[in-house]
């Protein structure tokens, strides 16, 4: 497994572990320079949005790849987390749908997780 997949699968586990709703991983390596991989979630409430955030930045912590940027603050409505080649947006349940990332990047391709 590549570090991209690895890193990936750290961040998938870490938001499924907080109940993060609909988690897409959205292959973009063929169609953006920015980044491989997209994560997008979204949790029900502010303080769950925190701990979505706050899981990936602890295991990523603890997996020993270190968080580039961060963008968006705590009980923001969108949290951006950067590692580099892989891009992780937590959104609360309404701003998801209005900027509906899925839709932007459509032309990435959807990777199945476990």
């Amino acid at each position: 497994m590549n570090q991209e997949r690895d890193i990936v699968h750290i961040i998938y586990n870490a938001l499924a572990e907080k109940k993060g709703e609909d988690i897409k991983v959205i292959d973009i390596s063929e169609i953006s320079v920015m980044a491989d991989y997209f994560v997008i979630t979204n949790g029900n409430s502010n303080s769950q949005v925190d701990a979505l955030v706050e899981n990936v930045e602890e295991q990523m912590h603890k997996a020993g790849h270190p968080l580039k940027q961060r963008e968006g603050r705590r009980g923001g409505a969108w949290v951006l987390l950067d590692y580099g080649d892989v891009i992780v947006h937590v959104f609360d349940k309404e701003n998801r749908s209005f900027y509906n990332l899925e839709r932007i990047w459509n032309d990435g391709k959807e990777v199945e997780m476990q």
